[in-house]
């Protein structure tokens, strides 16, 4: 049966007097709930600039959990995922135009990584990331959905003027800046040992991947592994809310798919 352990752990940073990012998860009840639910993992960070950062990232974060909780047994995770991530948007849409009357006002980035069997589904929209660590080295899962990365993806920007344009936080995608959102869907096989790990910008602004490997792989506990991420994000800046979740993967169930329906590999 898939068997993880994992830590969450946020900071308001240095510079900041409040916290916008949000985390929560999802953990199966008993054995039987682990395999046609699995496990639900999730971060999101507040859009600067926007009023009620801090309420639209708990509200996607605490609708997408709830979600979960309450999905159908064995709902394929995509769809799930993509359902529950179109509900939670309209929930901050929603939220925001109530919140004001000359229009929107809230938004959030989200990344969500669902585990079951020995798979793991993202989900994302915004510039909130997801990392696979695999034998010490860190593989990103996500891609920035920003204006600067967007114009490096068409060839417009190279690497280096995209990492410094002044572009490069703006976002293209997020929860309740529209009443639909584009959300980015991706499938990965998981092993025993890989950890699976979520990060604000807070965070992967100031720490790099390789680091974010050394620090959480190798066995490493994922409490202090977290502690010491955003100690070392607060060393180097502390500008921006640090968030960051960390999943070691401890065992996996091999399993292969019959007319939609999973049956267990030996």
């Amino acid at each position: 049966m898939l068997a993880v352990e994992f830590a969450q752990l946020s900071d308001p940073g240095k510079s900041r007097d409040h916290n916008e990012d949000s985390l929560g998860y999802a953990a199966p009840e008993d054995e039987e709930q682990a395999r046609s639910h699995g496990w639900l993992f999730a971060l999101a960070d507040g859009v600067g600039g926007h009023d009620y950062g801090e309420v639209a990232s708990r509200a996607a974060v605490e609708h997408l959990v709830a979600g979960f909780r309450n999905a159908p047994r064995s709902e394929a995770l995509g769809g799930l995922l993509t359902r529950l991530v179109q509900a939670a948007n309209l929930c901050v849409y929603e939220a925001g135009k109530r919140a004001s009357a000359g229009g929107n006002s809230m938004a959030t980035t989200l990344v969500a990584c669902a585990l079951r069997h020995d798979r793991a589904v993202v989900a994302h929209a915004g510039d909130s990331r997801c990392y696979l660590i695999r034998r010490g080295l860190a593989t990103l899962l996500t891609r920035d959905h920003t204006v600067a990365n967007e114009q490096l993806r068409l060839g417009i920007l190279s690497a280096k003027t995209a990492a410094v344009s002044p572009h490069r936080h703006v976002l293209v995608r997020s929860l309740g800046s529209d009443l639909f959102v584009n959300v980015e869907l991706a499938e990965h096989q998981i092993l025993p040992e890989d950890v699976l790990l979520l990060s604000s910008d807070g965070l992967h602004n100031s720490v790099e991947g390789s680091e974010m490997a050394a620090v959480a792989g190798h066995g490493a506990n994922p409490d202090a592994a977290a502690r010491r991420l955003i100690d070392l994000a607060n060393d180097r800046d502390g500008g921006d809310n640090i968030s960051v979740s960390i999943t070691r993967i401890r065992d996996v169930e091999r399993v292969g798919m019959y007319r939609g329906r999973p049956y267990k590999l030996r």
